[in-house]
């Protein structure tokens, strides 16, 4: 009933969109992807909570081979919001959001409430690495309607890399916001588990046992050494090649199998932000995360000098 539901509201929400003044129709749809991701946090066990371009499809791989190591589940079907379930009750309903639908539906625009009582991983990366990936997203797989729905620039705008990682609406400046809005509600949420994208790429091994612990799942040495095998760059690369998870839509799936910048799986390169700057840019975008971005997640210079 729910599906039924769901697609009579997203019809009738594009119907009327065509007689409405653009912004209008934006805020119609928002609000309608709003209701959907409400409907999945009512219903959920566990939220997967990440700023876009932070590393999430590929986590999202990790976490589906595990389970399906576990309950001997289909390789080629990444875990949606309930799919596994459907195949085994005993497999908990994880929602995976961006938190940016959800807290302009529910009103809890400038604090974490929503997350309070919820048992929440929090995937994090350097906000520098996820505003270049952002333009690659931007340029190569996102939709226009996208593009002009949430603020980011014009579709087919002629910018570099630069001037997108600046653009006031997706670039680097909000990601720094989005990141102060965790840092400062991180003790309000009891049952939180922040994982770096960072540690996950030096330690797949331990990180994602965390991860399945917290999940509620026992952690398995070859479970876990399998899992980092399959997801590594680049068996996910062949895979997206071969579109191997076609049974879960456009998640893995290259948008041109023959330029490498339309890969979901592109570079996966911690710190791959310096090959698109020269030094003054670097310097001056670092400088914007360290003047602005909380020190919580070990991103600003001083937490790393203090780290070393």
């Amino acid at each position: 009933m729910h599906m039924i539901i769901k697609r009579l509201i997203k019809w009738l929400v594009r119907a009327i969109s065509v007689f409405l003044p653009e912004e209008k129709a934006h805020q119609l749809q928002r609000w309608r992807r709003g209701r959907e991701e409400h409907w999945k946090y009512r219903h959920c066990q566990y939220i997967f909570a990440s700023y876009g371009k932070s590393g999430r499809t590929w986590v999202r791989v990790m976490i589906s081979r595990y389970f399906q190591l576990v309950y001997n589940l289909p390789d080629n079907i990444l875990m949606g919001f309930d799919n596994y379930t459907r195949i085994n009750s005993a497999i908990p309903k994880i929602f995976f959001t961006h938190d940016n639908y959800l807290r302009h539906y529910t009103g809890n625009v400038d604090s974490k409430k929503d997350f309070y009582d919820r048992k929440t991983i929090l995937l994090v990366r350097n906000p520098i690495d996820v505003a270049v990936s952002q333009f690659h997203q931007w340029k190569y797989r996102m939709r226009p309607e996208k593009k002009a729905m949430n603020n980011y620039p014009a579709h087919e705008a002629d910018i570099s890399v630069y001037e997108f990682v600046k653009h006031e609406g997706q670039g680097l400046a909000h990601i720094i916001e989005f990141m102060n809005g965790w840092a400062r509600e991180l003790s309000n949420i009891p049952e939180l588990l922040v994982v770096r994208y960072e540690d996950l790429r030096s330690h797949p091994e331990q990180e994602m046992a965390r991860i399945v612990e917290f999940l509620g799942l026992e952690a398995n040495d070859d479970y876990l050494k399998d899992t980092a095998e399959f997801a590594s760059v680049e068996n996910l690369r062949k895979k997206e090649k071969e579109n191997y998870f076609w049974r879960s839509g456009s998640r893995v799936q290259a948008k041109d199998v023959n330029d490498p910048n339309t890969y979901k799986v592109r570079k996966a390169k911690v710190g791959g932000y310096r090959d698109y700057f020269d030094d003054d840019q670097v310097a001056e975008l670092t400088e914007m995360v360290d003047s602005s971005l909380l020190p919580a997640f070990g991103y600003t210079s001083a937490e790393i000098g203090e780290a070393r």
